[in-house]
């Protein structure tokens, strides 16, 4: 065996083919090159890997949505609860007010379940109706 510079060993070059029993056969005189070629496979194809799993994630199933669309919804009740509290104590909370707008521009997920729409669409116009009653009141002072 022959060392080389820095590439490592190199096995002796004899021209003829490494066989092995099931027929396939290595060539000798490119074994340094291989390896570097299997590698940078390896590299490349652990890429496309992490890309596909990115890919995966991004896509949103039917219970995701449903999950958003409830977590949305209880989000819009805990505000209205918040004026409820705040107009039952005698205050005008505008920051709550503000908190039920953000709340109600926020896109709502649809997961095509007519039962759970319909609920968010009463939640919604429940909030529309907190917000427009207190521009009146607003308005009137």
């Amino acid at each position: 065996m022959k060392v080389t510079g820095t590439t490592g060993a190199s096995a002796p070059t004899g021209g003829k083919a490494a066989r092995s029993s099931s027929g396939f056969s290595l060539g000798q005189t490119g074994s340094a090159a291989a390896p570097s070629a299997s590698s940078a496979s390896v590299a490349t194809s652990g890429v496309g890997d992490v890309s596909a799993l990115m890919a995966l994630q991004g896509i949103e199933g039917p219970l995701e949505k449903r999950r958003r669309a409830v977590k949305r919804g209880a989000g819009l009740l805990d505000r209205l609860d918040e004026i409820k509290m705040a107009l039952l104590s005698g205050d005008a909370d505008e920051a709550a007010l503000e908190r039920l707008a953000r709340t109600l521009r926020e896109e709502r997920p649809d997961d095509g379940d007519a039962g759970l729409n319909a609920l968010l669409d009463q939640i919604d116009l429940r909030a529309s109706v907190e917000l427009a009653k207190a521009e009146l009141r607003r308005g009137d002072a």
